[in-house]
């Protein structure tokens, strides 16, 4: 199964380490191959050097796409995660 979403970001300080450690923390709970698109950028959800190598900041939209058996789990997880601003 595929799914995807688009979110905003709403952190000041965008996708940082720590915000970024969160994604990938949240990532590596589902067996889906996780993406995160940002224009014409692309990284795994699960590697932090990937999730920073977007330099996604404050009002960027990122793309979650997820294929697996728990895609649509993953995405709305990543996107509950970024749109609560539970980022700190």
């Amino acid at each position: 199964m595929n799914y995807e979403e688009t979110v905003t970001i709403p952190n000041e300080t965008g996708l940082h380490a720590r915000p970024a450690s969160q994604v990938v923390k949240t990532a590596g709970a589902y067996q889906s191959k996780i993406r995160l698109i940002k224009g014409s950028q692309e990284a795994d959800a699960k590697s932090l050097l990937g999730v920073m190598s977007l330099s996604a900041g404050r009002g960027d939209e990122l793309i979650i796409r997820a294929e697996g058996d728990d895609a649509t789990e993953a995405v709305k997880a990543l996107c509950q995660l970024i749109e609560t601003q539970e980022m700190k």
